[in-house]
This record gives structure tokens, sequence and C-alpha cells, in this order.
């Protein structure tokens, strides 16, 4: 059963419990794979709705079985909570149940598995394995993969890389090698979302069982890691504009460099300074969301 507080309508509860301003991502990411599409001049927009429909449904998932795995394991009890860390805190204050997470959190899965056949059935059976991959991503992630150092791999993998490609398949039925290049920035875009969100919640999640990048290098290491990935990710987008892999116009999102700059500078000068390393979360998130929609945005002109 779901817990109610009278001072809070129930749907703004539950928006907050499956984290709504984070499914920004799962719409910039299906627009980079509509936007490409566009481009080829094999867009469709019913197929497009119904793989972002999918894409969100997923989204959903994976944060509510993040959220009732946290909370058992008392990970979400023992944080420091930012706008884009900590969990939403409606279990820890009882506004919702363990129970109704969970059941939430499977009904959004096998809906958007439902969505995922219907879309392999009209375009390429290539869709199960990236519906395979991401479903398994889904349900382990927090409770495997986040121990053994994968979680943020296997999170860009799956909410970036695959949803890009996933969402110009269904499209074409089939993915080029420039679609192919172009998912590699969204992908690197969304493993670094995680990975400096993880900087302010290392204890918490030591002691919750988890081993992930940031444990396993340190802060001062993982912001390195964060610095040559950002690098990496914008010199991928220009070389790919200037092998003509890309349109030029990809070089507006060069746009979002100036957050770049500056979610690096504190991430490498305040690792360890938990006031000053939520603005460069904050810059981050500017980054990933913003870089993925010019890239569409690119497609578009």
């Amino acid at each position: 059963m779901v817990a109610t507080n009278k001072s809070e309508p129930t749907p703004k509860i539950w928006a907050r419990q499956i984290r709504a301003p984070f499914l920004i991502l799962s719409i910039a990411l299906t627009l980079v794979g509509g936007a490409a599409a566009h481009a080829d001049g094999v867009f469709s927009l019913l197929p497009w709705l119904l793989s972002l429909t999918g894409v969100i449904l997923a989204h959903v998932a994976v944060n509510l079985f993040n959220e009732y795995s946290d909370f058992h394991t008392g990970i979400d009890s023992r944080t420091q909570r930012t706008p884009f860390s900590g969990g939403s805190g409606n279990l820890q204050k009882g506004l919702t149940s363990p129970r109704s997470v969970m059941i939430v959190a499977w009904i959004c899965l096998l809906t958007a598995g439902a969505l995922g056949l219907y879309l392999a059935a009209i375009s390429s059976w290539w869709v199960l394995a990236i519906m395979a991959v991401g479903g398994f991503t889904t349900i382990f992630y927090t409770t495997h993969l986040a121990k053994w150092a994968l979680g943020e791999v296997m999170a860009g993998l799956t909410l970036g890389t695959l949803v890009v490609l996933g969402t110009y398949l269904v499209q074409a039925q089939t993915v080029t090698w420039s679609v192919l290049w172009l998912s590699i920035p969204p992908g690197i875009l969304t493993s670094l979302l995680l990975l400096l969100n993880e900087f302010p919640d290392v204890e918490a999640d030591r002691l919750g069982g988890r081993k992930h990048l940031v444990i396993r290098l340190g802060r001062k290491k993982a912001a390195m890691v964060y610095s040559l990935a950002i690098i990496l990710q914008y010199s991928i987008l220009i070389s790919g504009a200037m092998l003509q892999w890309f349109p030029p116009q990809i070089l507006i999102t060069l746009l979002t460099l100036p957050l770049a700059l500056l979610a690096m500078n504190r991430a490498l000068r305040f690792s360890d300074v938990f006031e000053k390393i939520v603005p460069a979360m904050g810059a981050n998130v500017g980054v990933v969301i913003g870089t993925n929609v010019l890239i569409a945005v690119a497609y578009f002109l």
C-alpha cells in the first residue's frame, strides 16, 4: 500500500519517487536517435513515440529498483541529499512503501518490454538484443553491477549508446557506421552523469556494499577520469564533423563547453568538498542534457 501525506498530493510524491526531472535524459537520447533518422529520411513519428515511451518506462523502473535496494541496504538513510543524488527520501519518510515501489517498478519494466517486442516485430529483431541488455542492467544494476565497478559503464551503454542506436534502428531497420559513432558520446555522458553524482555518497555507498569506480579509484583519480572522458566525448564530436561522419552543425555542441570546464575545474579542485562539488554536479547535468539536445538540433538542422 502507498503511504499518504495529507499535506502533499500523491502525484507530487510519485513524481519525486520516480526522479521525474532525470527522465529528461531519456527524452534527449531518443531525440538524438530520432534526429539522426530524420536526417537520413527514415523518420516515422509513431515508432519514435513508442520508443520514447518504452525508454522512459525503463528509466523509471531502474530508478525505482535503485530506491528500493538503497532503502533496504540503508544507503539512502546515510546520504547527504543533493538535487542530483541521495535518493528521493520518500521511503525514509514513509510517503511511499517498499512494496508499492517494487510493484510500480515491475509494471513499468514489463510494459517497456511489451512495447519493445512490438517495435522489434515491426522493425528489426536486433531490438530484442538491446532489450535484453537493458533489462538485465535495469534489474541487476544496484544489486550486482554497482558492486562490480560496472555500474557506470553499463549505465552509459544502456541509457546512452543503446538508446540512440535502438531509436534509430526502429526507424531505419539498420544501423550505419556514422550512427554507431554518434552513439558513443551520449553513452560517455550518461556514464559521467552517474560518476560525478557518486562523489557525495562514497561513504554511504561503501557501507551499503557498493564498489563503484569512485570508491575503487578515490575521488581525486575519479575526477581525472571524469575530465579525460569529457575531453574524449568532445573530441569524438569534433573529429566526426571533420571526417564528415556528422553534419558540420554538430559543432554547436561546443556551446556546452563552458559548463564542462566549470564541472571539470570543480571536480579536480574540490572532489572532497561537499559544498563545492554540488555546483559541479549541476553543471554536469547541463553538459549531459545540453550536449544531447544540441546533437539532435544539429541533425534536425
